[in-house]
């Protein structure tokens, strides 16, 4: 008994083509839904070969029958533009434009490897001015200037106004949602749950400084440097991670706050589950 294909929403052509002409991909976690020729405009690249073979089991699916890529969702969108008509076009001060380009090799895109490449002139003809708010990010030992400069600030506190001019001041929040349930013996039997996630809010360019690749960006993407955002999250859940990073920065906490509630797990035993919203702020000057 033959199964239908659930990876697309329409039948191959009359030219023995196995891919419908609708393809819905999951890469990384993403859903994305375009056109079989859009996926093959580019000959020779990685999904060209993936979606012109004839054997369409030999491609992963996920639980829901979509082809699935094991890359980046997030920057994929840019890889789908680009395949839609072999221009490249992305937002004012975008971030990412380092592992767009690796992604471009891995999807094996020549032509958009290039438009990716730094270039060496003063000025970039793609347009793509460094942001003001990072310039170190320009000079190729910037990040072991970042060190020698945060090392300097931490064994000279007299001079640290010279030793951390690169640094920018600023605020940067840390909050997370807490639970635990509470036994009617004593506080010893508290299970504490783990926590599910730790939210960032401040200046994007900060939290980009200070906590790199851990930043979680999916939320809120897109958003210029000097501009706040109260939606960035973390891949970890460990807060003495995030504080460790907050202090290799040069951030001190200088605030906190929280709230709690409280209700009963089960009506038979005296069990309670405590949740509780807490927020840290960090400082630097």
């Amino acid at each position: 008994m033959a199964l239908a294909d659930p990876a697309g929403c329409a039948k191959g052509g009359e030219d023995n083509n196995p891919f419908p002409d609708i393809i819905e991909l999951n890469v990384g976690g993403q859903v994305y839904i375009t056109r079989h020729p859009t996926l093959v405009s580019v000959p020779g690249s990685l999904l060209w070969e993936m979606f012109t073979q004839k054997n369409v089991r030999s491609l992963a699916r996920d639980s829901k029958g979509r082809f699935f890529v094991d890359r980046d969702g997030f920057l994929f969108r840019y890889i789908l533009d680009y395949m839609r008509d072999q221009q490249l076009v992305l937002p004012e001060h975008f971030p990412e434009r380092g592992r767009l380009q690796r992604e471009a090799e891995y999807f094996m895109l020549p032509e958009l490897v290039k438009l990716l490449a730094p270039k060496l002139s003063e000025q970039n003809s793609l347009g793509d001015d460094p942001c003001q708010s990072d310039p170190e990010e320009l000079s190729p030992g910037a990040d072991a200037a970042r060190s020698l400069t945060s090392a300097a600030a931490t064994a000279l506190p007299s001079t640290a106004s010279g030793g951390a001019e690169g640094r920018r001041a600023g605020f940067i929040t840390i909050g997370y949602r807490g639970s635990y349930t509470l036994g009617r013996d004593s506080q010893t039997d508290a299970k504490f749950r783990r926590v599910a996630r730790i939210m960032v809010c401040g200046k994007t360019s900060l939290a980009k400084e200070v906590f790199g690749d851990t930043l979680n960006e999916s939320r809120d993407p897109d958003r210029p440097p000097e501009r706040y955002t109260s939606r960035y999250y973390l891949k970890f859940t460990f807060l003495e991670q995030a504080f460790d990073k907050l202090a290799d920065a040069g951030f001190h906490m200088v605030a906190c706050n929280s709230t709690g509630t409280c209700a009963f797990a089960h009506e038979q035993t005296d069990d309670r589950i405590w949740t509780s919203y807490t927020e840290y702020v960090f400082y630097r000057e």
